[in-house]
């Protein structure tokens, strides 16, 4: 990112309404969808009570399925900016992925394995979600799945393999993240990265 572009986004005011979708997402990923209320997301986003039912009609099932989106696009942003950040002589779908391990380890450490993903999160509460927030929660893995796949093709994975991996990468890694945060500890999450190396690095089609 350029100086110019950095300022820009550095500038740039956040309306109400995203604020709460983002506010939504990281006390989901905190709390879960059932200790997630209205008036907490306000709150935290700093945002006026009354603006709730302004931008969420829908309540709180539309705002939670925003929140899941957005949790998906911004896992699908990782993914690329990862992928753009491998060294030009070790681009291995290894490397990628140790890459993503790396940040979710960072964020278990640096908040105290408060925070989780907040799509898991999501469908962790499913039994009592709508089937617009089930919905969503699905879609928001496909959005994290589909630039996966891509990132392992321009890799050198074959695509019909490198879809089963992206579902695979993505369920080692959500479940992981549940173990790290049940034993305080990031083992599982750098066991993944490490056994599944090597299976990801044989993939790659011989040139």
């Amino acid at each position: 990112m350029t100086q110019q572009a950095a300022a820009r986004q550095a500038a740039r005011t956040y309306s109400p309404r995203e604020r709460m979708v983002f506010s939504a997402a990281q006390l989901i990923r905190r709390d879960g969808v059932g200790a997630t209320g209205m008036r907490d997301v306000a709150a935290h986003a700093e945002a006026p009570r009354g603006s709730l039912q302004h931008y969420f009609p829908g309540g709180k099932d539309q705002l939670v399925g925003e929140a899941v989106a957005w949790a998906g696009r911004y896992a699908a942003r990782r993914v690329s900016r990862n992928l753009a950040a491998l060294p030009p002589d070790d681009r291995r779908p290894s490397r990628l992925f140790a890459a993503l391990i790396a940040q979710w380890t960072d964020e278990c450490l640096a908040t105290d394995f408060a925070l989780g993903c907040p799509v898991a999160a999501v469908t962790v509460d499913c039994a009592d979600a709508s089937d617009a927030t089930r919905t969503a929660a699905a879609q928001a893995f496909t959005c994290w799945r589909e630039p996966l796949t891509s990132a392992l093709a321009e890799l050198g994975v074959p695509q019909p393999r490198a879809a089963a991996l992206a579902t695979l990468l993505v369920s080692a890694l959500e479940g992981a993240l549940l173990i790290a945060r049940a034993e305080r500890d990031v083992h599982a999450l750098t066991t993944v990265a490490d056994e599944l190396g090597p299976l990801l690095d044989a993939a790659v089609a011989p040139q």
